[in-house]
């Protein structure tokens, strides 16, 4: 989210190369009938026991509608498999799309941190914060569940 130049194929390895070592993060492939479809980082925050940070990309050819099932997807490997409490995400605050995700799979707002990136051209931009809880992505999984 914060890298605004092309990501060549030796800076991905350099950092799939430390990212794939480091015990607390999962690197998520989301796949669509057996096809790569998406991807999710999920990193364990070390100074707040039970929480965790995510996020996300999908593939730029998958289907409509794929990024609700990749954020269901990664939300119960979270909850679940994983056992975080809080889950935390950002988006930039002009990613209208990015927020209004957050916000359908029941994250709510943490605030906004004002300048808190800066791009190389020196633009500064606000950034959106969210979280989740494991009680509230249950009690909306299970309502969803009755509904059905």
């Amino acid at each position: 989210m914060y890298t605004s130049h092309e990501i060549g194929l030796e800076e991905h390895r350099r950092w799939f190369k430390g990212a794939a070592v480091d015990a607390s993060r999962f690197l998520l492939v989301y796949e669509l009938q057996g096809i790569p479809s998406g991807y999710v980082n999920l990193t364990m925050e070390e100074e707040r026991p039970g929480s965790a940070t995510w996020g996300f990309y999908l593939a730029p050819d998958a289907p409509l509608g794929s990024g609700r099932g990749l954020g269901q997807a990664a939300l119960e490997f979270a909850f679940e498999s994983v056992g975080v409490e809080v889950l935390r995400g950002e988006a930039l605050a002009s990613n209208l799309n990015s927020i209004a995700f957050h916000r359908r799979l029941g994250f709510s707002d943490a605030g906004q941190l004002e300048a808190h990136h800066r791009s190389p051209d020196g633009a500064t931009h606000d950034v959106a914060s969210f979280t989740l809880e494991r009680a509230a992505w249950a009690s909306a999984r299970d309502s969803r569940s009755e509904l059905k």
